[in-house]
């Protein structure tokens, strides 16, 4: 499923297809404001997303092999809910 999908989805509950698209936009929105910020995000029966620092490391350029150094750096992490895993398992 991807953000189109969601949108049909959300458009079969609301009136329009741009509520439905606003609406999506919005959460989205919110949601990439509160992982920018440091915040988690939690869905309930969903899953969580935060942010997690990625260590330095040295990495190898494919092409010459030259050791090239990765700073560290901050990535975000889902993590799925304990109901959504006992669904797909």
């Amino acid at each position: 499923m991807n953000k189109a999908d969601l949108i049909v989805e959300l458009t079969k509950v609301l009136s329009t297809r741009k509520e439905a698209v606003s609406a999506v936009e919005r959460v989205f929105e919110a949601m990439r404001q509160a992982v920018r910020g440091g915040q988690k995000v939690v869905i309930s029966g969903f899953g969580s997303f935060h942010v997690k620092m990625r260590k330095a490391k040295v990495g190898r350029n494919p092409r010459t092999g030259a050791v090239v150094p990765v700073p560290p750096r901050r990535g975000v992490k889902f993590t799925p809910a304990k109901d959504l895993l006992r669904e797909i398992r």
